[in-house]
């Protein structure tokens, strides 16, 4: 068998996340590591570290030299957090995979809790969504851009020069740090759409790679993460949107699916929670409908739909 190339980004990260993805591979398929190159691509998001993502292109900064090595043939496969994924990808690339979802919860580094957080205290973060929640628990906090990898964010936390930050407790566990932080149940603070996931996305012609990946795609987590992104697709969201969302099964073949979406500020929120067939979305599209008509204009401003 030919060498396959896997394509990442190149934070600390991102390769224990394709480690993870090679090491499942080898497994199902018998393969040994030296079968499976691992191709780090730089990409524009990991460069441009000063900007928030949505003043500087959005989420296509974490895919687009992805997505170009891939269908140029660079490499065979690429791996993702799915977060980072935009909800509208190019016909000739496919989600072929996804790992088994890790905890989805965020954790909060440098206090005990948010509640534990001093009055007027400097949080650093760049998620519309955490900056929404934040406010809303707290409006006293200050909250400050931070961009960068773990390593980074924990430094700036470490020296003073910020409180506290949030980080994917996911994150934190791949990386070997399931002790760091404090983790914020999801009724607190509801996640961003695929939250933990890592999705591999192979070029959608590419039959004997799609087939080799669906030997290691969870299918639960696939249902999942899908019904998100279908509910992000279907308000029209994007960086500069403030959204939460959580699918989980039930059980007998159905998802629950809670959302919310919030004014900038966390001055506003509206919520709502459907439930439906794991495998069509048509039930996605009305929640996310709900939703906007529930909405006050500050917030349904901010969604294309």
């Amino acid at each position: 068998m030919m060498t396959l190339r896997l394509g990442t980004r190149g934070s600390p990260l991102a390769l224990t996340q394709a480690r993870m993805v090679r090491s499942a591979l080898c497994a199902a398929h018998g393969l040994s590591p030296d079968q499976i190159e691992i191709v780090i691509i730089k990409t524009t998001g990991d460069q441009v570290q000063d900007r928030a993502l949505a003043d500087i292109g959005g989420k296509a900064l974490w895919t687009k030299e992805l997505d170009r090595a891939l269908l140029s043939g660079d490499i065979d496969f690429a791996v993702h957090s799915m977060k980072d994924v935009e909800t509208v990808r190019p016909p000739a690339i496919a989600i072929a995979a996804m790992l088994p979802r890790a905890d989805v919860r965020d954790r909060i580094i440098g206090a005990a809790g948010w509640e534990a957080l001093r009055p007027g205290a400097v949080i650093g973060t760049s998620s519309p969504r955490r900056t929404a929640q934040l406010r809303r628990l707290r409006p006293d906090l200050i909250i400050t851009l931070l961009r960068g990898n773990v390593d980074t964010r924990l430094a700036r936390v470490a020296s003073g020069e910020i409180d506290a930050t949030l980080l994917a407790a996911a994150g934190l566990d791949r990386l070997g740090r399931a002790e760091v932080g404090a983790a914020i149940p999801v009724d607190v603070m509801l996640p961003a759409p695929a939250q933990g996931a890592v999705g591999i996305e192979a070029r959608a012609d590419d039959a004997p790679v799609r087939a080799l990946l669906a030997a290691i795609n969870d299918a639960m987590t696939m249902a999942c993460v899908s019904a998100e992104r279908a509910l992000l697709k279907a308000l029209g969201g994007d960086c500069h949107s403030a959204m939460a969302a959580l699918a989980t099964s039930r059980g007998d073949g159905t998802l629950q699916l809670r959302a919310m979406l919030y004014a900038p500020d966390g001055a506003d929120a509206v919520g709502a929670s459907a439930h439906g067939p794991a495998d069509e979305h048509g039930w996605v599209g009305a929640l996310a409908a709900q939703l906007l008509a529930a909405a006050p204009p500050g917030i349904r401003s901010l969604f294309a739909a």
